[in-house]
């Protein structure tokens, strides 16, 4: 009697098991997670790009928009007929996430081209190159001050970098590679512009920022140092989607036109 009762309890969840595992084929197969590649990018017209805001990439200066990122998304735009969207996001994992759930179709941005980013991002061909530097006061006489001129000298230091910032993996590296720990801290809704900013009114001692915007702010800040490297120099790309293999071919002949052209209107002027 028991037997009989605990088989027909067996079946009777089995049965349950091919039920749900039938309603969700079903509901797959009518509701499938559509792909979004340059194909579908085309049907609706809109290339959805995410980039952030600071002196180099995308600014705003009086009723004018600048900015590299700014000049390359205009230029995609005439080559591939698209409307470009520009949405600002100085919060690389919200980009990330925008990119996986179809919100955004690039990340463009100056990210390096490393074996741990490669793990979640497919890059394009490299933009540009670039490196990090420490923004530092500079020494003054007669005030005591505790000035890095190099690697080794960070021991110990605490130096502030924006959230999820490329700098982050190089300062760790760089503790193994000194024997010493560096204290990293991340700011949170932070600008590189606003550390720099930070450091030159010693709410801060030491921050680290992308080169091409410590250049971009030397002549605001005089009396800061950006001249320590935190990095070798190293490619950075825009990222896109792994399923859109499509958009990536196409991206990378277009940036390549774009620097190609850049360099002839260089070599005219």
């Amino acid at each position: 009697m028991k037997t009989n009762k605990l088989l027909v309890l067996l079946i009777s969840l089995l049965t349950l098991c091919l039920l749900i595992m039938l309603f969700l084929r079903l509901r797959i197969k009518n509701n499938p997670i559509e792909n979004r590649d340059l194909p579908e990018i085309k049907k609706e017209n809109t290339l959805n790009v995410v980039t952030e805001y600071n002196s180099v990439d995308y600014y705003v200066s009086g009723d004018t928009i600048s900015g590299m990122q700014y000049e390359l998304c205009k230029y995609i735009g005439k080559r591939s007929g698209l409307t470009v969207r520009i949405y600002l996001e100085n919060n690389m994992d919200i980009s990330i996430k925008g990119l996986e759930d179809k919100t955004f179709d690039i990340i463009a941005r100056n990210i390096p081209i490393t074996n741990d980013n490669k793990h979640f991002l497919v890059f394009t061909i490299p933009v540009t190159q670039n490196k990090q530097v420490l923004v530092q006061r500079k020494p003054l006489e007669n005030e005591p001050t505790d000035f890095v001129d190099n690697q080794i000298a960070l021991a110990n230091k605490t130096v502030y970098v924006t959230q999820n910032s490329p700098a982050i993996l190089r300062l760790k590296n760089l503790s193994e590679e000194i024997a010493e720990a560096i204290f990293i801290e991340e700011i949170t809704a932070y600008t590189s512009e606003q550390l720099i900013y930070m450091v030159a009114q010693k709410e801060i001692d030491y921050a680290v920022v992308d080169k091409e915007i410590a250049l971009k702010n030397t002549g605001l800040f005089p009396e800061l140092d950006f001249d320590t490297d935190i990095s070798f120099t190293q490619l950075q790309a825009w990222a896109v989607r792994k399923t859109s293999p499509v958009l990536l071919d196409s991206l990378n002949g277009w940036i390549k036109d774009f620097k190609l052209d850049k360099s002839k209107r260089i070599k005219n002027t």
